[in-house]
């Protein structure tokens, strides 16, 4: 889900870093649109719905969602993309963890947020900022808001 807002100075996009130690030192390209995995027989955009949910720890907003695409990611994963029009506060955000052992090998388990901040950015910063292959979205989203 790609939420949205207007400004006095254009149109701002809200991304999510990923948490935990592996993302901790990454900026560019590392950002991304909140999302998840569904399975067989999910509806693709409850689950972005649920998703946004879980990683921000706020309803998204209600209103008509946009489609966007799709995407394949350099992992193969392949992402679907909704925008609604919307406001946060992202200092208020509080994400859902994950466990792992961390460091490596060394037997101790430690729990992480699946998103460790999020932020606004204008189209032309999102697009450095996001996963390479995500960016189709941000320039879906500023074709479609013309």
């Amino acid at each position: 889900m790609l939420l949205y807002r207007v400004t006095a100075q254009g149109v701002e996009v809200l991304l999510v870093h990923p948490g935990g130690p592996y993302w901790v030192n990454r900026d560019e390209g590392a950002w991304s649109l909140p999302k998840g995995e569904y399975d067989p027989g999910e509806d693709p955009l409850e689950v972005a719905r649920r998703e946004f949910r879980e990683e921000l720890g706020a309803e998204p907003p209600g209103g008509p969602p946009t489609f966007l695409g799709t995407c394949r990611q350099a992992s193969g994963k392949q992402v679907r993309a909704w925008a609604l029009e919307g406001d946060m506060d992202v200092s208020a955000i509080h994400s859902n963890t994950f466990e792992l052992e961390w460091p490596p090998k060394s037997g101790r388990s430690h729990e992480f947020p699946e998103v460790d901040r999020a932020a606004w950015f204008d189209p032309h910063t999102a697009r450095r900022k996001i996963n390479r292959a995500q960016a189709v979205f941000v320039d879906a989203l500023t074709a479609v808001l013309g």
